[in-house]
C-alpha cells in the first residue's frame, strides 16, 4: 500500500494491509525511519492544481491536477518531457474524449473541488512561459470586458503553430560554405542579387533568416546560392550574429523637414507616458511622415514600435515605405502570410528582435519585450473588429493596453470615428490636426451630379464620361468607385417577374460574368446561369442594376486604347495581384481603375487627378445607425485619392438626391461639420457615443427559437438590474434576416454608464448559460456593437 503523509511519498508495499490507507502503526514508523536515513524510496512530492485556460467557448477555466516529483517523476522515465509549471506556458490536458492544448493560468497549492473530480495533466509543453505576464493580463482583461471565453481570446493570439502544441522555431542564420568563403567578392558579378548577399557575409560572416527583409534578399535568391554550394544555412546564435542584426545607425534616409502643423503635431507628443492622440489630418497631409518621425524617436530609446493597418492590402506599400526610412528589423502579422513565418515574426516581436511590427486587427493581441508605442491607421474603419469568434476591437484593445504600460498611442485618420471625435471634445483624447496637404498638393474640387432623368452608361452619367475622356487625353488616371462587385446584382424574368433568389438567403443572387455563374454574397452559394425562365420558361432575361464587372467591361468598350483596372475582391485573389495593379498606378500613363472600397484606404496614387463615386445615396438609405457615419467617410477617403501631387484632382459624386441636406453639408463644409451634426442625431436618439451598447445575437433554423431565446435574455438583463436602462431594442430580426438557412435576430440595450452595463451583462450572462435553450441556440454577445 501507498501512504502519503504530505509532502512525501512512501512506498510501504511490504507492509500487511496492502492496498487500505490507514494511520501508521509502530513497525511502520521504523520502516518510514529506516527509509528516512537511507534515502531509499522516500522522495518529495508536490501535488499542484493548476487553473487551465482551454479554446472552448466556456467562459470559465479548468482545474487539473500536477503531480510533480523530482528528478524521478514516473513520466520522465516513459520518455515524456517534465517542466514545472510556469504560469503563460502551454499544456495538453485531456477534455471530454479529446486532447487539448491550453494556457496555465494559475498554479495552487489548494483545490476546493474534490481531488477525485480532477483530472491529471497530460504534459506541460513549455520550459517558460509561451504567453508573457503582460499578455496574458491583457487577455484576462479582454475575455472579461468582452464576456468571452479566455482560452479562445488566447488562442486569438497565438499562431496556429503553437496551438498545435508545436515547439517554437528555431530561427535560422546564413553562413559562407567554405567554397564561398574562397569566392573573390565580385565573384558572382552576372547575378548582382547574389553578390549582394555573398558581399554582405564576406562583411558581416553571417545573415539571420528573419532580416532578408531588411536588406532586400529574398528566399529565391537564398535557394540559389545554396543550390550553388556558396551558402549553408545553421542555427542562428544571439551573439555571433548580433553585429550584423542590430544595424548601429536606425535611418537609411534622413526624415523629411516637417511643415508647420506636422512640427506641432510632433511637439505635443509625449514619450514614456500614456496618451491617447487623436491625430486628424485630411488626405494627403503627410500623417505618415508623422508617423516615422515619432517612431525614430521610440527607436532611439531601444523600444517597439506596433503600426495597425485596416488592410491587407496596405501591408506592402506600408512595409516598403518603412523600410525606406528605417535600418532596423520590421516583420508584418497578418492572416495572408505564412503560418511558420508568422510564428517566427511573433517569436521575433516578443524577444524584441523586431522593433517595428506592422499588421492587421490580430497584431493588437502581439507580445512585446519592451513596446514603445501604437499606432493605428484609418481608426475609424469598421475591419478593426472582429466580427465572429472572438469579437473584439482592436482599436479599443490597444487603447487599454496603451494605458496599463504608460505608451503613447496615436490615432490617425482623415475621418475619426463619431467616438474618437467625442473622445477628443471631451478631452479624453488630445486632438491634433492637420488641415493642409503635404507639398503643394491642393484640395480636390467637388462636383454633386443630378442623376434624376438622366441616361447612363453602367451608371456613368455622360458628364462623367466627358471628364474621363479629359483626364485620358491628359494622360491621367481615373477612378471610378463602386462598392458592388459582380455583373449585375439582379437576373430578372421580362415576363413574369422571376428573379434570382438565393434558396439559403433572403437575399438575392449577384450574376457574375469571370466565370459565368450566380453568386449568393452572403453564403458563397453558386449556381449556373439558366438559359431560361425556371418560373415561366420565357428565353428573355435581364439584368438589372450594374457591378464592378459591367463598369469594367462598358469602359473597356468606350475607351478600347486604355487600359482598364478593376480591383475588388474577386480580381485580386491570386497572390500579389492586388500589389500588381497598384504597380501600374505608379507608372505615369494614362488608365482607368475600377475598384471598391479596396482602393479608398490609404494609397497613394500619384498620376490620380479623377474620383467619381457612383450610387453615393446607398448610405443614405441605410438602416444601420451607423450607415450615415459609414458614408461620410468611405465618399471623403476615396475622394481623398484624387490630386496628391501637383495636379488638381476633382472629383464627381453621382446622385439621384443631390438636394438631400447631409450630402450638401458633407460635400460643401467637409467631414467636420458632417460628424459635427451626425453627433447631435446620436445624441438626440441617445445613440453611442452618448450611451454604451450591448448586442445579443441569435441564429437558429427556426425563427421562433431565436425570438424566444432573446425574450428570455430580456427577462435575464431585466432581473441583473437593466431596468434603469435607459433603451432596449428587440428582438428584431437582421437586415439580412435568413442567411445560409439559418435566421437571425439581434436584441440590444443600451446605457450612460460603462460600469453598470458591464455589472448587468455579468450577472445575467450566468444565468443565460445555465439555460437549456442557450444549448440549442447559436447565440453571441458583441460589446460596443459597430451595428444593431
Amino acid at each position: 500500500m501507498v501512504l502519503c503523509q504530505a509532502p512525501y511519498t512512501i512506498n510501504l508495499s511490504g507492509c500487511k494491509n496492502r492496498g487500505r490507507i490507514l494511520a501508521p502503526n509502530d513497525s511502520q514508523r521504523k520502516l518510514i525511519a529506516k527509509q528516512v536515513a537511507h534515502k531509499t524510496t522516500f522522495r518529495p512530492c508536490m501535488l499542484q492544481f493548476l487553473s487551465v485556460a482551454l479554446p472552448v467557448p466556456i467562459r470559465d477555466t479548468f482545474t487539473y491536477r500536477h503531480s510533480h516529483s523530482d528528478p524521478h517523476n514516473p513520466r520522465a522515465e516513459h520518455g515524456i518531457k517534465v517542466c514545472p509549471p510556469t504560469i503563460g506556458a502551454r499544456v495538453r490536458v485531456p477534455f471530454g474524449r479529446r486532447e487539448l492544448i491550453g494556457i496555465i493560468t494559475a498554479v495552487e497549492t489548494t483545490c476546493d473541488i474534490p481531488n477525485e473530480k480532477l483530472k491529471d495533466i497530460l504534459e506541460i509543453i513549455d520550459d517558460t512561459a509561451l504567453i508573457p505576464e503582460e499578455l496574458l493580463s491583457l487577455c484576462i482583461w479582454a475575455s472579461s470586458y468582452y464576456h468571452h471565453s479566455l482560452g479562445e481570446a488566447l488562442s486569438a493570439a497565438t499562431p496556429q503553430r503553437f496551438r498545435d502544441g508545436k515547439a517554437p522555431t528555431t530561427a535560422k542564420a546564413y553562413i559562407h560554405t567554405q567554397e564561398g568563403k574562397g569566392l573573390p567578392e565580385n565573384g558572382l558579378a552576372r547575378a548582382k542579387k547574389q553578390q549582394d548577399i555573398h558581399q554582405h557575409l564576406l562583411k558581416h560572416k553571417s545573415l539571420a533568416d528573419s532580416d532578408l527583409g531588411l536588406h532586400d534578399f529574398s528566399k529565391a535568391t537564398i535557394k540559389a546560392l545554396m543550390e550553388k554550394n556558396i551558402i549553408t544555412s545553421r542555427a542562428l546564435d544571439p551573439e555571433l550574429d548580433k553585429s550584423a542584426a542590430e544595424p548601429s545607425d536606425i535611418l537609411r534616409e534622413s526624415a523629411k523637414p516637417p511643415n508647420d502643423e506636422q512640427s506641432k503635431a510632433l511637439t505635443t507628443i509625449r514619450y514614456h507616458e500614456y496618451n491617447c492622440y487623436l491625430l486628424q489630418g485630411t488626405t494627403g497631409s503627410g500623417k505618415t511622415e508623422v508617423y516615422l518621425q515619432t517612431i525614430a524617436r521610440i527607436l532611439q530609446a531601444g523600444q517597439q514600435a506596433l503600426v495597425l493597418i485596416p488592410e491587407i492590402g496596405l501591408s506592402p506599400q506600408t512595409i516598403a515605405r518603412f523600410r525606406e526610412r528605417f535600418n532596423t528589423p520590421i516583420v508584418e502579422l497578418h492572416s495572408n502570410i505564412a503560418e511558420g513565418l508568422r510564428a517566427q515574426n511573433w517569436q521575433d516581436a516578443k524577444s524584441g528582435k523586431a522593433k517595428i511590427i506592422i499588421g492587421t486587427r490580430l497584431a493588437s493581441l502581439t507580445p512585446f519585450r519592451d513596446l514603445g508605442i501604437i499606432i493605428i491607421d484609418e481608426e475609424h474603419d469598421q475591419s478593426y473588429k472582429q466580427q465572429d469568434g472572438f469579437k473584439y476591437s482592436a482599436r479599443d484593445l490597444c487603447i487599454y493596453r496603451a494605458h496599463t504600460q504608460n505608451i503613447p498611442i496615436i490615432l490617425g485618420s482623415a475621418t475619426p470615428s463619431l467616438e474618437s471625435l467625442h473622445n477628443a471634445n471631451t478631452g479624453k483624447y488630445k486632438k491634433l490636426v492637420m488641415r493642409q496637404r503635404a507639398g503643394s498638393a491642393k484640395p480636390p474640387a467637388i462636383t454633386i451630379i443630378d442623376l434624376k432623368n438622366q441616361r447612363t452608361e453602367s451608371g456613368l452619367s455622360q458628364q462623367s464620361l466627358e471628364h474621363i475622356h479629359r483626364t485620358i487625353k491628359q494622360n491621367e488616371q481615373a477612378l471610378i468607385f463602386l462598392n458592388r462587385r459582380g455583373y449585375a446584382p439582379v437576373l430578372v424574368c421580362h415576363s413574369c417577374g422571376w428573379n434570382a433568389q438565393c434558396q439559403s438567403c433572403d437575399a438575392q443572387m449577384t450574376l457574375h460574368q469571370q466565370p459565368r455563374h450566380l453568386l449568393c454574397h452572403y453564403c458563397e452559394r453558386r449556381k449556373p446561369i439558366p438559359n431560361s425562365c425556371p418560373n415561366c420558361g420565357h428565353f428573355e432575361l435581364q439584368t438589372s442594376g450594374y457591378g464592378t464587372e459591367q463598369l469594367e467591361k462598358t469602359l473597356s468598350a468606350l475607351f478600347p486604347q486604355t487600359e482598364v483596372i478593376r480591383v475588388d475582391r474577386d480580381s485580386t485573389q491570386r497572390k500579389n495581384s492586388f500589389e500588381q495593379k497598384l504597380q501600374i498606378a505608379t507608372e505615369n500613363k494614362a488608365c482607368i481603375f475600377v475598384g471598391t472600397q479596396m482602393l479608398a484606404k490609404g494609397h497613394h496614387l500619384p498620376n490620380l487627378t479623377l474620383v467619381i463615386v457612383l450610387d453615393a445615396d446607398q448610405g443614405l438609405m441605410s438602416p444601420d445607425f451607423r450607415g450615415l457615419e459609414m458614408m461620410g467617410q468611405l465618399i471623403t477617403q476615396v475622394a481623398g485619392r484624387a490630386g496628391r501631387e501637383n495636379k488638381l484632382g476633382h472629383v464627381l459624386v453621382q446622385s439621384h438626391r443631390p438636394d438631400h441636406p447631409l450630402l450638401n453639408l458633407l460635400l460643401d463644409q467637409g467631414y467636420n461639420s458632417y460628424a459635427k451634426q451626425l453627433l447631435h442625431i446620436r445624441q438626440s436618439a441617445l445613440l453611442p457615443p452618448f450611451q454604451y451598447a450591448a448586442t445579443f445575437k441569435a441564429e437558429s433554423k427556426r425563427a421562433e427559437s431565436c425570438i424566444e431565446f432573446l425574450n428570455i435574455v430580456r427577462a435575464s438583463l431585466q432581473g441583473a438590474g437593466a431596468s434603469e436602462l435607459l433603451k432596449t431594442i428587440g428582438p428584431i430580426p437582421a437586415s439580412q434576416e435568413k442567411i445560409n438557412n439559418k435566421y437571425r435576430y439581434s436584441y440590444s440595450v443600451f446605457c450612460p454608464s460603462r460600469q453598470r452595463l458591464q455589472n448587468i451583462l455579468a450577472k445575467a450572462i450566468k444565468e443565460i448559460d445555465q439555460l437549456a435553450l442557450s444549448k440549442r441556440t447559436r447565440w453571441s454577445l458583441t460589446v460596443d456593437p459597430s451595428s444593431l
